[in-house]
């Protein structure tokens, strides 16, 4: 697990995020608080705060770590697999 304030502030923090997201070291993202994850491209995840934020490699990982899958990341994926 990846906090976003880890990575730092500014320009840097977003060449990081960047570059991990395309190592594929980052898959999903979660809130810290509510302990749920989802997809990057979730609008629900795109408004998270940045202290609340976590990234994850996998689902394994999440769920390692006590999180669940967000309810509008839930419906696209059971919706595909119908």
């Amino acid at each position: 697990m990846i906090t976003h304030e880890s990575l730092g502030n500014g320009f840097g923090a977003s060449r990081r995020l960047k570059q991990l997201i395309g190592e594929g070291k980052i898959q999903l993202a979660g809130n810290r608080r509510l302990r749920i994850y989802g997809k990057l491209d979730c609008h629900s995840g795109k408004r998270l705060k940045k202290e609340n934020r976590v990234f994850f490699q996998s689902e394994e990982e999440a769920i390692a770590n006590g999180y669940r899958y967000c309810k509008n990341c839930w419906h696209r994926h059971k919706k595909k697999h119908e």
